[in-house]
């Protein structure tokens, strides 16, 4: 995926990594992937062919789309995907590659080069698929390898499968630096935000257990597309797609917090880092990915029931320590995590690594 222009939601994390490798002068960035706006002097890898593909392959639903619905089908295009990048590769003249989600790296040729392969949850969750580690330790043996993993807790699960044939550096995505900017100015009555592709997954446990805490004076937003037929209950008010300039221009600054009970597949999710840097308190499902950001009752809540989930939501909408939670994780993302310009000078620094390493490897 990737974002069709700046209104667009999709693939977003793609082009602002590469904005922000762009504007540091230190990469020459070309882009294989659905077209969409290039951002400064990042080039694209498409053939012609390519984005006619890719752009019918989106019009679909997108490749996982596919997968789920019509197997077939998500197979063919599948296949298309990792034979089409297998060429684009073959025609540039790369130093590296930079992939992002695992099951990509099976799409590069069988020419050495480096490799720099970014980590998210669900391509995390396809380590679970027979065979899967099997083909990607083969694709990695091939050539030098770093996997990039967006959140330190999938470092273990990495090092395990493929400690042997892989460096495993954890390099997780950045926030703009408008979103630490943000001026909150909370609603009087508390009004909550849940951002999310409506699937049964993402939402997880939100139809069950908040149905009571926002059946009064307290109200619930729901942002982002509807990827599954559900019915929502008259309590969630679904305003439909958004994109980061919304959420930091409107959303954040009258929200009480934001509220995911999602049982998906998660990396660490970059809504709940941008809420945090403008200073959102967070009630999240006490998932690794979430745990990985949420300290409890300092930067936000992890909840595993409807009555953990009211304790919160009471606690945040407290004055003081909505703010000081607020203050805390808008802190800890600035220290621990940072911009797109902070996670792009890591790519880099990785990028100089892989490639010094692969050099003094080939003369020895």
């Amino acid at each position: 995926s990737y974002p069709r222009d700046a209104a667009d939601w999709k693939g977003r994390f793609i082009h602002d990594l590469a904005a922000a490798l762009d504007t540091s002068g230190q990469a020459k960035v070309a882009l294989w992937g659905p077209s969409g706006t290039l951002p400064g002097h990042v080039t694209s890898a498409n053939s012609d062919s390519d984005s006619a593909w890719l752009a019918e392959m989106a019009r679909r639903g997108g490749v996982v789309h596919l997968l789920r619905n019509s197997p077939i089908a998500g197979m063919r295009y599948a296949n298309g995907i990792l034979s089409r990048l297998r060429r684009a590769c073959r025609r540039t003249h790369a130093d590296l590659y930079h992939v992002n989600w695992l099951q990509l790296a099976l799409g590069l040729p069988d020419d050495a080069r480096p490799a720099y392969v970014g980590v998210l949850g669900s391509d995390f969750a396809l380590l679970s698929l027979p065979g899967m580690v099997g083909l990607l330790r083969r694709a990695f043996a091939r050539r030098r390898i770093r996997l990039a993993p967006n959140a330190e807790w999938m470092g273990p699960k990495l090092e395990a499968n493929f400690g042997d044939v892989a460096e495993i550096r954890p390099n997780p995505f950045g926030v703009s630096r408008a979103g630490f900017d943000v001026e909150r100015r909370p609603a009087e009555s508390p009004e909550w935000l849940v951002v999310s592709r409506v699937t049964r997954k993402k939402l997880g446990d939100l139809l069950e257990w908040g149905d009571g805490p926002f059946n009064g004076k307290r109200r619930l937003r729901l942002l982002g597309p509807r990827q599954e037929t559900l019915e929502l209950p008259e309590w969630i008010i679904h305003e439909g797609h958004t994109n980061p300039d919304q959420l930091r221009e409107h959303w954040f600054p009258r929200a009480a917090g934001l509220l995911t009970l999602s049982r998906h597949d998660e990396g660490r999710p970059q809504v709940m880092i941008e809420a945090m840097a403008a200073g959102l308190p967070v009630i999240a499902s006490d998932l690794p990915a979430h745990a990985d950001l949420i300290h409890q009752g300092e930067t936000g809540w992890l909840v595993s029931s409807p009555e953990e989930l009211v304790d919160a939501l009471s606690k945040a909408e407290q004055g003081s320590i909505r703010t000081d939670v607020g203050a805390n994780a808008r802190k800890w993302i600035h220290d621990h995590i940072g911009t797109w310009d902070d996670s792009a000078a890591r790519c880099i620094s990785a990028y100089r690594d892989i490639v010094r390493q692969d050099q003094i490897h080939a003369s020895a």
